[in-house]
């Protein structure tokens, strides 16, 4: 869907963070399904992680939006084991839901650098995440139905 291309871009230019991705995430696996990557963190669309290693899985079990700007002095995350199994110290992953309100997957973006995430620029994620969740919608529909006349 080009429409995520752009947010993923959009979202490294409004963090900083050099890494963006939508991950689809169930009960069993962590997908990526679309990446901007410019520090070549070597994941693509397509690729799997272990989902039991990601935050993502986290968002999955209670829903909410995770971020933090610098992972080696946060109080939680500094002894999380995900950043430092990935190599990252600023992280900002948003739930996206379908209209019908099941759980799609996240909204990432990471960056080995410590970056400062201000409510604003977490708010402008959560709209990305939001509309994100209509695209999926929308494509569902359009390959069930076909394209609307």
């Amino acid at each position: 869907m080009p429409a995520v291309a752009i947010i993923l871009e959009e979202v490294s230019r409004a963090t900083g963070m050099r890494f963006a991705t939508v991950a689809r995430v169930s009960d069993t696996r962590w997908t990526a399904c679309a990446v901007y990557d410019t520090i070549d963190f070597g994941l693509r669309a397509g690729q799997d992680l272990a989902l039991e290693t990601t935050i993502c899985n986290e968002i999955r079990k209670h829903g909410q939006t995770v971020v933090f700007n610098h992972a080696s002095t946060h109080p939680l995350f500094a002894c999380h084991p995900t950043p430092a199994l990935y190599g990252f110290e600023s992280y900002i992953s948003v739930p996206i839901y379908l209209a019908d309100g099941r759980f799609f997957g996240t909204l990432c973006a990471v960056d080995p650098q410590p970056r400062e995430l201000d409510p604003a620029t977490i708010q402008v994620l959560e709209d990305y995440a939001r509309a994100i969740g209509v695209e999926l919608d929308q494509a569902s529909r359009h390959a069930v139905h076909g394209p609307a006349r």
